[in-house]
């Protein structure tokens, strides 16, 4: 049975963690599985990817703990390099990632979410970086993308202290970006994605890959990156009928091209 599942409903497509008895636990099986998704939705892009679990009370509860107890150190390298180039290629899709987060996200359940563009979240959901109560750090990219999402301040708490935050919190440092009510949870989800697929595809595109560049890059490289994306859409069909739709008073149609 697949670890990892991949949908496509039109241009929303869904993965989904699949290993409810294991709290849906990241072991090295459901890392490259979840990869190799990706690439095929590298391939074939969508203009929005949910990114969900099976089970009602936790997303992704971590790593797999029984597996990395017997890792050497070398093992365990290999295991944080799996890691890093499954969320890494998530996180470089060119469509919209969607964290839906129903419960627990934790260690690298949190890094997944992390991977993602945005996050909706029940109001039950929890957070954290849990890894140092184990004697370990986060290893999937939790360090460096928590900063970059909440800031070094609240990182430092999470990963120094590795405690636990509830969904108005999360909401608050914009480690998510909307909380509902657990009952609506795949409703409201699903309206966003529908939302966020009608959005001209060619302008987020460019405008993820600008804010992208200002995350890693100098701002003179971001700035060129911008510029270019500004320059770029105005070749597309898409920005030359959001002009016009906009002059003559009427909703757009956008196409992706």
């Amino acid at each position: 049975m697949a670890n990892v599942t991949l949908e496509r409903s039109g241009e929303i497509a869904t993965l989904c963690i699949d290993r409810p008895r294991a709290m849906n636990a990241l072991d090295a099986e459901t890392l490259l599985e979840l990869r190799a998704h990706v690439q095929v939705l590298t391939r074939e892009p969508a203009r929005v990817v949910l990114v969900r679990s099976a089970g009602d009370r936790v997303f992704v509860a971590g790593a797999d703990i029984a597996a990395m107890s017997k890792m050497t150190p070398e093992e365990a390298r290999t295991f944080a390099q799996l890691g890093h180039e499954a969320f890494d290629a998530l996180e470089a899709l060119p469509s919209l990632q969607v964290a839906v987060v129903q419960g627990a996200a934790l260690g690298g359940g949190c890094e997944l979410l992390l991977a993602c563009d945005l996050a909706i979240a029940s109001e039950k959901a929890r957070f954290g970086q849990p890894e140092t109560n184990l004697g370990l750090l986060p290893g999937f990219g939790g360090c460096s993308r928590l900063v970059r999402r909440i800031g070094v301040g609240p990182a430092r708490d999470l990963i120094y202290t590795g405690r636990l935050v509830g969904a108005q919190d999360a909401l608050g440092w914009g480690l998510v970006h909307r909380v509902v009510s657990h009952d609506d949870l795949a409703a409201e989800a699903s309206t966003w994605a529908r939302e966020l697929a009608a959005r001209p595809p060619l302008a987020v595109r460019r405008a993820k890959a600008a804010m992208a560049a200002a995350e890693v890059s100098d701002a003179r490289t971001a700035a060129r990156v911008e510029i270019e994306g500004f320059a770029g859409v105005f070749s597309s069909d898409d920005t030359r009928e959001g002009l016009s739709a906009f002059l003559e008073k009427r909703s757009p149609t956008f196409r992706g091209v």
